[in-house]
């Protein structure tokens, strides 16, 4: 799977909120400033070409809709992160985030409990 320029991810977020949408739909979920019509829909092409998104056309447009699940950019995401910052180590990653964050002890029970309920 490819990584997504910060613009690229910013529309997919849109989309993966909003589940199918125009380019119009699209740009009212943004932040202000608001990017230009011609510059989302650039974009949304891209993550077109790239195998992100998808359309049906409906009349004389376009719905778009994501067809890379969130969850599985997210992972991809979060291991490229691990590999090319903490050399693929989840454990240095977490302390890293430790140390530099003032994480809570509770939090990280908190955390380990989850983690348990998950593997049962």
């Amino acid at each position: 799977m490819k990584q997504l320029t910060k613009a690229e991810e910013e529309i997919m977020q849109s989309l993966w909120q909003l589940k199918k949408a125009t380019v119009k739909e699209v740009i009212e979920t943004l932040p202000e400033p608001k990017p230009a019509y011609n510059t989302v829909s650039t974009i949304v092409r891209i993550l077109e070409s790239k195998g992100f998104v998808d359309y049906e056309k409906q009349g004389k447009g376009h719905h778009y809709f994501p067809v890379v699940a969130k969850e599985s950019y997210s992972n991809q995401s979060l291991n490229t992160l691990v590999d090319n910052y903490f050399q693929g180590s989840f454990k240095s990653m977490v302390s890293f985030f430790v140390k530099k964050n003032d994480v809570d002890v509770n939090d990280i029970e908190a955390l380990l409990k989850e983690i348990n309920k998950n593997d049962d």
